[in-house]
């Protein structure tokens, strides 16, 4: 009977997970007021506006905000307020009817419907009406009665950090992540407009490294015309932004921070040029023009005196200049020690299927795996002191490290044992168990696969694989993987390999034991004496 409920449980959650808001590169055009009031006028703002995101083929949404006026404003402030923001909301005041006709023309537009509440009311008529996403404004981010209406609607929730501190914005995430509530954060600078001294757009780079499962996005307030900020904000790694909007008339003057078609239209295409400049995080391969241009530029090996069939060429014999013909060898190939298969005229190129090339000797596969393996390091943010052993582990031979192999630095080894283990891309580890020692990975960066008695897993960051003595267990990466293993005491020959030949190898064989990277190590002597 569990398990006929299991399956079910199960679908159901993979379909919630299916289904969570996606914020990603959504341009928000804030409603608010500018519709002063008339419906026509707020339907002409919705239409043109929509007209640009439709042309420039992004996801839009337009927001509205809402406030329940008979119960949102003291009695004693509906008349002659000093407070000059409830003037304007009661002169621009809608009807649910009204919204309703400015609703319905998002949704012909084919737009994301969001919507702020600035009391429960409010929220309570937002989800009748069935808008998408509900907005928390800055200065609602502390007003824990709304916040607990909108949490409750279960609806995916953007709020602003406007006028916030730190540790309000920790509790803001921590408030929404605790409810289950989908949700993003704007990078937000509450004054109108905002100078470009108050725009700290490095706030968008801190939030995404606070708060990494979240979209950061910019809600910005600058002026309309200026498209920098949007340009860096996007450079930073902002993937949402926010603009109030509007449309001047002949009785009707936009504020200093609202825009209008044109200025949308010209800040969505600073966008999409922002995208094109910054293209891929990860480093492609060169193009075909790229690779040409940098070719005229390099120097090819030239013979400086005539060169004998089978002669070795040392430096003496060679000299480099440019250009560098297709087919020869280049200036940074050339290495001492290489024969000639046919004689070469003096000036003559030295020709890569002409030549002989000495391979390198095994130990440079470790000291060019170094350079890889202090550069995973340096992404999973995982700092190391000058007091460590590194044990490159290769047990089927140096040659093979790229495909079979791990960096083990030992940290500490006393009644308890830590770890930190680096494995390149594709490398795997072969499958063992320990007769005494019990150990837990967890992952910092990257994902391992493990195989434990025949039981797959894969491991994200955070996640944790306990490994109990005498388990046969395996793992790999397919991307690269930065893991902490903590484990009981380390025995040296403590390891038995399912692949007997490994067994028979001495472990100085399996292991190269170095003292920091090997540095001074790895050149000369193949690691150092083992017990």
């Amino acid at each position: 009977m569990r398990l006929a409920l299991s399956k079910p449980s199960f679908q159901a959650r993979s379909v919630h997970m299916e289904t969570r808001f996606d914020f990603k590169d959504i341009f928000v055009l804030d409603l608010a007021n500018n519709h002063q009031g008339d419906v026509e006028h707020g339907l002409n703002i919705i239409r043109q506006h929509g007209a640009i995101l439709k042309a420039r083929q992004v996801r839009g949404a337009i927001k509205f905000q809402f406030r329940q006026l008979e119960s949102f404003v003291h009695p004693d402030h509906k008349i002659g307020s000093a407070n000059k923001h409830i003037p304007r909301f009661l002169d621009t005041q809608l009807d649910r009817t009204a919204f309703q006709t400015l609703l319905d023309e998002v949704r012909a537009q084919r737009l994301i419907a969001i919507c702020t509440p600035f009391d429960e009311n409010s929220v309570d008529v937002i989800v009748d009406m069935g808008f998408d996403v509900l907005k928390v404004a800055s200065c609602s981010a502390t007003d824990w009665p709304l916040l607990e209406a909108i949490a409750a609607t279960g609806k995916p929730v953007i709020f602003s950090t406007g006028g916030l501190e730190l540790s309000q914005i920790d509790d803001m995430k921590s408030f929404f992540d605790h409810r289950g509530v989908d949700h993003a954060i704007m990078h937000c600078v509450s004054i109108y407009p905002t100078p470009d001294r108050q725009c700290n757009l490095n706030n968008v780079t801190m939030l995404r490294e606070r708060y990494p499962t979240s979209v950061i996005g910019w809600s910005t307030h600058e002026d309309p015309a200026d498209t920098g900020p949007v340009m860096i904000a996007a450079a930073k790694g902002a993937r949402m932004f926010e603009r109030h909007v509007g449309l001047a008339t002949d009785k009707i003057m936009l504020n200093a921070y609202s825009s209008t078609p044109e200025q949308i239209d010209a800040w969505i295409g600073a966008w999409q040029k922002t995208h094109n400049l910054c293209g891929s995080y990860d480093r492609l391969p060169p193009t075909p023009e790229e690779r040409d241009a940098i070719a005229g530029l390099q120097r090819g090996v030239f013979a400086r005196e005539p060169v004998e069939k089978n002669e070795i060429l040392t430096r003496d014999h060679v000299y480099f200049a440019m250009p560098l013909t297709e087919g020869q060898l280049s200036s940074g190939h050339w290495k001492p020690g290489i024969t000639a298969r046919g004689s070469i005229p003096a000036n003559g190129a030295v020709m890569v299927e002409a030549t002989e090339i000495p391979l390198s000797p095994p130990i440079q596969v470790l000291k060019h795996a170094v350079h890889e393996v202090k550069a995973l390091l340096n992404l999973a943010r995982v700092p190391l002191n000058s007091e460590f052993e590194v044990e490159y582990s290769h047990h089927y031979g140096i040659c093979n490290f790229q495909e079979t192999g791990v960096v083990i630095i030992n940290c500490i080894n006393r009644e308890y044992c830590k770890k930190i283990l680096v494995q390149l891309p594709n490398q795997s580890h072969p499958t063992h168990y320990h007769r005494r020692k019990e150990e837990t990975f967890q992952i910092l960066w990257g994902m391992l696969h493990t195989e434990l008695d025949g039981r797959r897993r894969v491991l994200s960051p955070g996640d944790t694989q306990l490994v109990m003595p005498g388990i046969w267990h395996r793992f790999w990466s397919d991307t690269g993987c930065v893991f902490e293993e903590v484990s009981t005491t380390h025995f040296n020959d403590d390891s038995v390999y399912r692949d007997p030949a490994i067994n028979k190898l001495d472990r100085a064989k399996r292991k190269t034991i170095v003292d920091h990277w090997g540095r001074f190590q790895l050149p000369g002597i193949v690691g150092k004496p083992t017990a």
